[in-house]
């Protein structure tokens, strides 16, 4: 793998791989939380408008091109960040990185085209109140980061979308999609010195010289002010959601986050023996999943259990998970069982890695993050070296009492 950087601060990383094929990505280091000063939602409906058109192609030529060569063009948003993607034979990649460029540097957000999109985002937005499980970890998480630039919802509201327009979309990507906020990553089976050298003309060609527009500060972390709440929504849902949970390490506490990694893996990973999933739903068939998840931001990040039941099993659920919370507060791992927790999580992030689409999303997150990709041996002794009293330290630091928030949907 070879990465760096751009004479115009764009950062990059190519990495062979043994496939017919190819994957690339351009992704912004702007999300959800850098919407200040526009509607909200922006970042995501930025996300879905790039492909309406540039100057030299129209929207359904920017939709058809890949097509025609039987790839595929996607994108999607988070609290942090905008990412393009495509999927190729690896003979069309430069095509695709052409394209990827093109609609980030000279999308021209058609005021037609912004109408019609909006229907498409409202009607994703409503469709959230017809999954109460994706809707009440957005609502957590609102409550949680309340009055931070993490709390803000990524689809925005029906309200906001409707207030943008071209004239905004244009502001933002000119205001965020500079080549210093950038990461381009490609995984395809070519050399990667070759790699290298059209990424960096690609470079050249859409940012041909760095400038005072074309650098942007990274800024700092803002200061995550406690939260704690315990609240019930009555939804007149058949179904009992629940999510509880608290702050967790930021992506740049190092030791700590990957402590926090296995925590999560333990109690509620998407293995079937992972704690919550054996006692909850194997052994007792109180629910149909349940799942600790764990999301990293820059200021903080968040470790949450998430189920649903039936009403009559609510508070058998909240107690077996606190039971559970508590013995990995209490007690240390024993070492064969600590031993098979890292080399699961290995495993899964071994097999995960292994999808080239994978390996070439996961570059971009963490170039942005980093500045560097890290090599699979860094990755493995950052988890080996992991212990139990880390494990322990952790669980009692997210998960205690005075700590843990909590909401419901009745």
């Amino acid at each position: 793998m070879l990465f760096g950087k751009a004479p115009s601060g764009l950062r990059y990383a190519v990495r062979r791989s043994h496939s017919s094929v190819g994957y690339c990505a351009l992704s912004v280091k702007c999300g959800t939380r850098d919407e200040a000063g526009y509607h909200s939602g922006i970042a995501h409906f930025v996300e879905h408008t790039l492909f309406k058109g540039t100057s030299h192609r129209s929207a359904t030529a920017v939709n058809s091109y890949l097509d025609r060569l039987g790839g595929e063009l996607n994108a999607y948003t988070t609290k942090e960040e905008i990412v393009l993607h495509a999927t190729v034979l690896k003979e069309d990649l430069q095509k695709a990185a052409g394209l990827l460029f093109e609609i980030a540097t000279d999308a021209t957000f058609p005021e037609k085209e912004i109408e019609t999109e909006k229907g498409v985002v409202i009607d994703e937005i409503n469709s959230y109140k017809d999954s109460p499980a994706d809707d009440i970890y957005d609502r957590f998480e609102q409550m949680l980061f309340e009055d931070h630039p993490l709390s803000g919802l990524i689809l925005g509201t029906a309200a906001s979308v409707r207030k943008i327009n071209s004239a905004e979309l244009q502001r933002f990507v000119r205001d965020k999609f500079v080549p210093s906020a950038m990461a381009f990553t490609v995984v395809a089976d070519e050399d990667e010195k070759k790699m290298e050298k059209w990424v960096l003309k690609l470079s050249e060609k859409f940012f041909p010289a760095a400038s005072d527009d074309a650098v942007r500060g990274e800024d700092a972390p803002v200061a995550v002010k406690p939260v704690l709440f315990d609240k019930t929504v009555n939804k007149r849902n058949h179904q009992v959601n629940c999510i509880l949970g608290s702050y967790a390490p930021s992506l740049y506490q190092h030791k700590e986050r990957v402590a926090a990694v296995l925590l999560a893996n333990i109690l509620g990973g998407p293995a079937s023996n992972s704690l919550l999933n054996a006692v909850l739903r194997e052994k007792n068939g109180l629910v149909y999943g349940v799942e600790c998840s764990y999301t990293q931001y820059k200021d903080s990040g968040i470790m949450a259990v998430s189920f649903g039941c039936d009403k009559e099993n609510l508070e058998r659920c909240l107690k077996l998970i606190d039971r559970e919370i508590v013995k990995l507060q209490s007690e240390l791992l024993s070492p064969a069982r600590l031993k098979a927790a890292k080399k699961q999580l290995l495993g899964q992030l071994a097999i995960s890695g292994d999808n080239g689409e994978t390996q070439c999303l996961s570059m971009g997150k963490t170039l942005l993050a980093y500045g560097k990709v890290a090599d699979d041996a860094d990755s493995k002794r950052r988890v080996e070296e992991v212990t139990a009293e880390d494990i322990m330290k952790t669980a009692q630091s997210v998960f205690a009492p005075d700590r843990v928030s909590k909401l419901i949907y009745l």
